[in-house]
């Protein structure tokens, strides 16, 4: 299949099929395909929209391309936490503490993610400003796994198939153009968890993330999106908003709008969730752990971590877990669980 087979297909208003995605995957990695071609594809596709049969190709084909970390032994108990990103609200790294709060509570991390294109401080900014060394090689993130039951997988090292996408994403990024490499990014995880929180940038791609990952195997977890109305929407759960589910797998029937108050927080203000830099998010972090943070901004990172809690098996419900992140933000295991990390790898 050619390249541009596939342009004139979704330029169309056709979907490609799983087949079709699979392929265009080789395409889009190759180094003999024209990157300007390569961004007139990603372009057409995202003003088509993305199908589910697309996404599931797609990432179906990218998983197998990866490199494996070799952490099989959690895979089958351990979540990922993350977001699309691209909701263009600039917020504190909620998806990245939740990950702590969620080690903290003994359920295994395996966090994946790339340097942020469209944001001041991604996952990996943060983390690299508290201390942990998001280049580990194998070895080091078994250890990590092992003493702080988390880990951080740098994408660019386990995806070489990226190598030629990277540029295109990029300058496509930089003239505002949102791509399906930010809907891919959490599916392609190397070391495969069970369960997944997933916050996506709208509402429309709901449906089709729940289905592509039903498709890749994953045994339970929740798409999520905050509408906050005339302000748009924010990829994660929050106080400042109307929270949207999303489940597939084992909570496949759970299609459901939450308000705060169902999620057993109370409303606030979109501007007490707003981050900075690196710096600036860690300063907010250490606000968090001493209880100094706005109210908005704890409860978010706590209802978050409570639907992972949900997700993993935990509670019976997101609500029900509320209590334990409080406990384990305000309490001492997070604080505690990040200078073991500080001391993991210095």
């Amino acid at each position: 299949m050619e390249l541009e087979e596939c342009i004139s297909i979704v330029a169309s208003e056709r979907d490609l099929t799983e087949d079709q995605a699979v392929a265009v995957a080789d395409l889009l990695a190759s180094a003999d395909q024209d990157p300007e071609r390569k961004g007139v594809f990603l372009t057409r596709l995202a003003e088509k929209g993305e199908s589910a049969s697309e996404v599931a190709g797609l990432a179906k084909r990218y998983r197998e391309l990866a490199r494996d970390p070799g952490l099989g032994e959690w895979s089958e108990t351990a979540i990922d936490v993350c977001g699309t990103g691209g909701d263009k609200q600039h917020t504190f790294n909620i998806s990245t503490t939740v990950s702590f709060v969620v080690a903290a509570a003994g359920i295994p991390v395996l966090k994946h993610g790339n340097r942020s294109i469209t944001s001041k401080c991604g996952s990996s900014n943060l983390l690299e400003s508290l201390g942990v060394d998001i280049a580990s090689d194998d070895a080091t993130l078994r250890r990590s796994m092992q003493e702080l039951g988390f880990c951080f997988m740098f994408a660019p090292a386990f995806h070489p198939a990226f190598k030629e996408i990277v540029p295109v994403r990029q300058a496509l990024a930089a003239k505002g153009q949102r791509t399906v490499f930010n809907i891919l990014g959490p599916l392609i995880n190397p070391a495969r968890p069970a369960y997944q929180l997933l916050g996506v940038f709208s509402p429309d791609v709901m449906e089709l993330m729940a289905s592509a990952l039903d498709s890749l195997g994953l045994k339970s977890g929740l798409i999520a999106h905050c509408d906050l109305g005339e302000k748009g929407g924010m990829d994660e759960f929050s106080a400042a908003g109307s929270n949207i589910a999303r489940g597939f797998g084992a909570l496949g029937s759970i299609d459901e709008t939450w308000s705060p108050a169902e999620m057993g927080i109370e409303p606030g203000p979109l501007a007490d969730l707003e981050g900075g830099d690196a710096t600036e998010n860690v300063a907010i972090l250490e606000d968090l752990l001493d209880g100094k943070a706005p109210k908005t901004l704890e409860d978010s990172v706590v209802v978050n971590a409570a639907a992972a809690f949900f997700i993993a098996g935990r509670h019976g419900s997101a609500r029900e877990g509320v209590d334990e992140a409080r406990d384990l933000l305000r309490g001492g295991a997070v604080r505690r669980l990040l200078q073991r990390a500080r001391e993991f790898y210095s």
